[in-house]
Formats: structure tokens, C-alpha cells, sequence
């Protein structure tokens, strides 16, 4: 259904993207420890639940606008894991020492069987906060989710333009996003609400207090190299120094000389997760080769095309939207923006119409999508992480939880790219 030189041609030119999965999030990998550290000092530090939601949504959403989207979530989960984990030993009366399983409720005394269900109930809440708040983030730079990536390259935006484009639309969804993470926790619907019971805060601020009497100056001279090591990835994407996988490959080298890690396998280990995804991405590419060599999309954009100024950007936020919800949302939007930059190059649509479009399958592809864990690679993670059935999080709660955000974030979006662009 496609040539191999057709597939070849389509990965060739989207390069720039696998360079970001393989190194970005490998990158990201070795300054872990410091973001663990930044997330744990935050759930025990602060103690209204409003503020903390708030506080969690916020940070993934600033460290998704210069990081890449999925790792945050990784990094919110294995947070979540380890806390949860610290508390279900205390609740099993186990010691530090003791072998002990904490998806094995069956040692859970029963005084501490509620506090352990509203603790869930909190670690859930606050998961799905920071989800959110990596679209939040995600939608607005070059480098928060992959199909970003993919847009400015093919419409040639560098970093700081990807970022004052898709600004009009990028900060009411921003604004309105948090008002909703308050709104939610406020009203303690859709799942949300559950406070940290005062037993779980003092168990964690005694661990937080352990680990950090614990940690010796070599512990704290790789958290200021990783600490260093960020700023210089901010600076380098800010001032788009080189490609944005190779700022990414510059995280690995610097993180990994300064911190002593010269084994192979420990360096290996980080492209573990990036891997992986990179391999399904190829695999979209060959099926936009096929889409491409079929003209499978060309009824739809022909549609699109024949309405003008602002119904174009209507029906293609309404269009990616759409299928960004059932389906991944890099797939969607690698298939749009391919048909829309042939469109401009053959001369049907203006340059500057060929930006406003590019803007709204960026932000019809990344905010729609969080109605379900389908469209979302960071819901998807969380949804099958070990993490997920300890805190009682399936696929139906899930979108139950995810449902008014999607509702009112997608509408914000859709006018935000009609009438603000």
C-alpha cells in the first residue's frame, strides 16, 4: 500500500522527532533524582489540598513546556509509588528492614484501612491533576509533546516563535485549566477532593526527614550537577542552540561525566523508555506513508479547504480533535499537518493561513485528547503503571475523572483558536 521509499522518505523527514524520544527523555532520565526530590518536598510541605493540587499541576505543567511531557508524568508516578509504598508499610506495622508487599492489603491494620482509602483517594486526585497539568504545558512550546515537535518543524518555527504562535490559544487553556484543578478540588466532585489524613502527612514528613539526614555530600554534589544540568537544557532550548534531541543528547554527556556514570548498562537503562514509544512512531510514519500514497485524507481536507478563513480552523480543531480522543495524538496530528503543508505548498492556502492551521491541530490534538487514556501517551503510562491499581484507578474512573476538564479545556481551546488567533 506504500513503497519503501515512501516510508523511508516520510521517517527521513520527521527525524528531528525521533532524535527528541531517543535523547530528550533519556536525558531527562539522569536528572530524575532531582525531580523526585522537588515533588516529594511539595506533597509534604504543603498542607491545603487546594494549594497542593494547584501546586502539582502547575509544576508538570512548567516542566512539560521545556521537558518532555511523558517523562514528568514518569518521574509524578514514581513519586506516587514510593510514597504510597512508605505508607502501606507503616499501615502494615512492617519495618524498614522487613520484606514487605505493598499491593497486599491482607497485613493492613484495621485502624489504618480508612486513612489508607483516603490516601488513595488523594494520590488519585493529584495524579490526574499533574496529568493534566502536562497537557497544560504540553500544548504550548516546541518540545512538550512529540507532534510539536513535528508541527514547527514542518512549518520551520523555532522554539521561541512555536511558543508567541501558539500563545493566544496556549494561555487562556492555561488559566482556565487551573481554575478548574481549584473549582474541582472545592466542590470535591468527579472524584476529586480527598484530603491527605494528618497520619499519612506525619508518616511521610518522618521519611522526608530520614532521607534527607541520610544524604552525604556526594548525594547532594549529583543534585546540584542535575540542578545545573536543567538550567543549561532550559537555556539551550530557549536560545534553540542545536536540535532539540541534540540539546537533549548534551543532558546525557553532561549529567552522566559530572555525576561519575561510565557504565554501559546504567547508561543504557535511561533509553528504556524512549525506545519503545520511538519504534510505535516509526510505525505511525509507514501508516502516513500509506494515508499519503492512498489519498485516504484527501476527502477531508478538500472539505476543509473549500470553507475559508475561520471555518478552516472550526473543522480542523473539530476534525483532529475528534480523533485525537480515540486514537494517539501524534498519529493525528503527523497525518494533518502532512496534508496541510502539501496544501500550502501547492499554493491553495496562504503562509499565513498555513500557521493559523498548524496552530490548531497543535492545540485540537493536545487538548481534546485528554478525555481518554487513547489519546494521551502520559494517561496511558499512568493507566498502566504499577502504580494504577494501588490506587484503585481504572480505565471508567479515569474518564469520569478526566471528563470536565476535557469538556471545558476542549471548548476554551475551540474558541481560543477561532476568535483569539
Amino acid at each position: 500500500m506504500a513503497s519503501p521509499q515512501a516510508v523511508f522518505e516520510e521517517t527521513r523527514s520527521n527525524f528531528t522527532v525521533i532524535l527528541l524520544l531517543m535523547f530528550m527523555v533519556a536525558g531527562i532520565y539522569f536528572i530524575r533524582e532531582l525531580l523526585l526530590l522537588l515533588f516529594t518536598k511539595l506533597l509534604v510541605a504543603v498542607r491545603s489540598k487546594v494549594l497542593l493540587s494547584l501546586a502539582f499541576a502547575t509544576m508538570t505543567a512548567v516542566l512539560s513546556a521545556v521537558l518532555d511531557a511523558l517523562t514528568v508524568a514518569a518521574v509524578v508516578i514514581a513519586v506516587a509509588a514510593g510514597l504510597y509504598a512508605v505508607y502501606h508499610r507503616f499501615a502494615s506495622g512492617r519495618g524498614a528492614g522487613d520484606l514487605h508487599d505493598h499491593s497486599d492489603d491482607r497485613l493492613v491494620h484495621e485502624r489504618h484501612e480508612g486513612d489508607l482509602e483516603t490516601f488513595r483517594a488523594s494520590l488519585r486526585s493529584l495524579m490526574m491533576h499533574a496529568l493534566v497539568g502536562t497537557a497544560l504545558g504540553g500544548v504550548a512550546t516546541l518540545v512538550g509533546e512529540p507532534q510539536n515537535l513535528l508541527i514547527g518543524d514542518t512549518v520551520g518555527w523555532d522554539f521561541g516563535q512555536f511558543l508567541l504562535h501558539v500563545a493566544p490559544v496556549s494561555i487562556p487553556v492555561v488559566i482556565v485549566g487551573l481554575a478548574m484543578c481549584a473549582l474541582l478540588e472545592r466542590t470535591r466532585s468527579f472524584g476529586y477532593g480527598a484530603r491527605l489524613p494528618d497520619s499519612v502527612r506525619s508518616v511521610m514528613e518522618h521519611w522526608d526527614e530520614g532521607q534527607s539526614g541520610g544524604r552525604d555530600a556526594r548525594a547532594r554534589a549529583r543534585l546540584l550537577i542535575q540542578g545545573l544540568t536543567a538550567v543549561a537544557l532550559v537555556v539551550g532550548l530557549t536560545l534553540h542552540l542545536a536540535e532539540v534531541g541534540l540539546v537533549g543528547l548534551a543532558v546525557i554527556v553532561l549529567a552522566t561525566a559530572f555525576a561519575g556514570v561510565t557504565e554501559e548498562h546504567a547508561i543504557g537503562k535511561a533509553f528504556q523508555e524512549a525506545l519503545p514509544f520511538t519504534a510505535l512512531l516509526v510505525t505511525f510514519f509507514a501508516i502516513v506513508a500509506v494515508i499519503h500514497e492512498q489519498h485516504l485524507f484527501a476527502p477531508i481536507i478538500d472539505t476543509v479547504l473549500a470553507q475559508h478563513g475561520r471555518a478552516q480552523l472550526s473543522l480542523i480543531f473539530l476534525g483532529s480533535g475528534a480523533l485525537s480522543a480515540i486514537s494517539d495524538n501524534v498519529f493525528v496530528a503527523t497525518v494533518y499537518i502532512s496534508e496541510i503543508a502539501k496544501a500550502f505548498h501547492a499554493g491553495d492556502i496562504s503562509r499565513h493561513q498555513f500557521e493559523l492551521l498548524a496552530v490548531s491541530i497543535n492545540t485540537g490534538t493536545n487538548i481534546p485528547s485528554i478525555a481518554t487514556p487513547n489519546g494521551q501517551a502520559a494517561f496511558l503510562f499512568l493507566l498502566t503503571s504499577t502504580l494504577a491499581p494501588l490506587i484503585r484507578l481504572g480505565y471508567v474512573r479515569m474518564l469520569w475523572m478526566a471528563l470536565p476538564y476535557a469538556a471545558v479545556l476542549s471548548v476554551t481551546a475551540y474558541l481560543a483558536t477561532v476568535f483569539l488567533l
